[in-house]
């Protein structure tokens, strides 16, 4: 067997969502089973000095990293919007060449469908798409198109081809399952798997022995609350900022963002005119440092803009609870609200209620004791439910069996 995997991102750029395919690829080998990523020359968040090759073996020789030469990834939206589009006419060249038995396509970039009706036409193989989020509903609770606009309808048409032209929808939440099918995909086509979290290498890292306090100057004795991602208009960092404002007059609490995105600017911006002290923003960190990202806080954040929770379920939240912190959540009400409260692993605020966000950290501020018991049972939710283990089998199952009945 063998598996051809399209992709945007690979290390060693730092980037939501290389763990699920990292960790797949690893999988499948333990299991004799081959794949072959292709992915462009690494842009996007490299750390100085990291070596990569254009080839790359892993694995005993069963997984091949193919990096194919694009042009440096930046932030103004129309080239980097041209860059996914020529990296999609490669990525169909290989598709159509290539010998394997599935294609594995993730949801980013959101154009990715566009080729499949010519993959199942020349070369009638199987596709498996990969549903972190879904398009165009991202882009309408991001505020960058209406859903009555032309970008919502383009949407919509590509997310319908992409649909009907995958074998199997893999959904990393119920909700985006629910999505899904009101959108008309058949149920029997969508399989619910949970990304997971190294359990093992993200771990819970006691304050003493965290070395990002003295790295960056930040004081053990305060209330960190802490935020790690993009920074972008769908994650709504605002409320963030604007709780910072809120509460700068109270010294114990000090909010700490690792990040970078479209945004990046603007927030420095705030922090200097509005003086800040209470706000630091940092270079988001590579994925050997998540348990000490999100161990360097009391309680940590898990936020999106209203309208997005059903599109969407943040791979963090599960890392933040493996790390044993308990998560501010201001987002959707649905399955994330479920499971911070029937677990007691963090409070939940409705995505855009800046009040209740503020007050939810002033409790927590007030009854620390309270947010260690909350991390605990978190940590407790990710060894019975989402251990890296549990979760790629299932999408190697998944996997398997769609190559068994094409």
């Amino acid at each position: 067997m063998k598996v051809l995997i399209p992709f945007s991102y690979y290390y060693p750029e730092i980037c939501a969502g290389i763990f699920v395919i990292n960790d797949l690829v690893c999988k499948l080998a333990e299991q004799g089973i081959e794949a072959i990523i292709y992915v462009p020359t690494p842009t996007r968040n490299v750390c100085k000095g990291v070596e990569w090759k254009r080839d790359e073996y892993l694995y005993g020789g069963l997984v091949h990293i193919h990096r194919f030469r694009m042009y440096q990834e930046g932030k103004h939206a129309v080239f980097r919007a041209l860059r996914y589009v020529f990296c999609e006419f490669i990525y169909l060249f290989y598709m159509l060449r290539d010998k394997y038995d599935v294609a594995f396509i993730d949801s980013t970039p959101p154009i990715q469908g566009l080729k499949l009706p010519l993959v199942r036409l020349f070369r009638k193989k199987p596709v498996i798409y990969n549903a972190q989020d879904l398009f165009p509903d991202t882009l309408s609770g991001a505020g960058l198109a209406s859903r009555e606009g032309i970008l919502w309808k383009i949407g919509s048409w590509v997310a319908r081809m992409t649909f009907r032209n995958s074998n199997k929808i893999i959904a990393i939440s119920q909700d985006i399952k629910e999505n899904l099918i009101r959108k008309g995909v058949e149920a029997e086509k969508i399989e619910v798997v949970y990304n997971w979290v190294d359990e093992k290498a993200i771990i819970p890292i006691p304050k003493a022995d965290n070395p990002l306090f003295e790295e960056f100057g930040i004081s053990r004795d305060k209330f960190i609350v802490v935020y790690a991602g993009n920074l972008g208009n769908a994650q709504n960092i605002d409320i963030i900022v604007d709780a910072a404002v809120l509460l700068k007059c109270d010294e114990d609490i000090q909010f700490v963002i690792f990040g970078t995105g479209g945004l990046e600017e603007s927030i420095r911006e705030r922090i200097s005119s509005e003086h800040l002290v209470n706000l630091i923003l940092l270079p988001l960190q590579p994925y050997e440092k998540v348990s000490y990202v999100y161990s360097l806080g009391d309680v940590c954040i898990v936020s999106c803009k209203a309208g997005l929770g059903g599109s969407a379920m943040p791979s963090k939240t599960w890392s933040i609870m493996s790390c044993g912190r308990p998560v501010v959540a201001s987002f959707d009400e649905g399955e994330l609200k479920d499971i911070l409260e029937s677990n007691d692993c963090g409070v939940f605020t409705r995505a855009g209620d800046l009040r209740g966000f503020v007050n939810a950290i002033k409790i927590l501020n007030a009854n620390r004791a309270r947010c260690v018991t909350m991390g605990m049972a978190g940590r407790k939710f990710i060894l019975d439910n989402l251990t890296k283990e549990v979760g790629t089998q299932k999408y190697v199952d998944v996997i398997k069996c769609v190559i068994e009945n094409k």
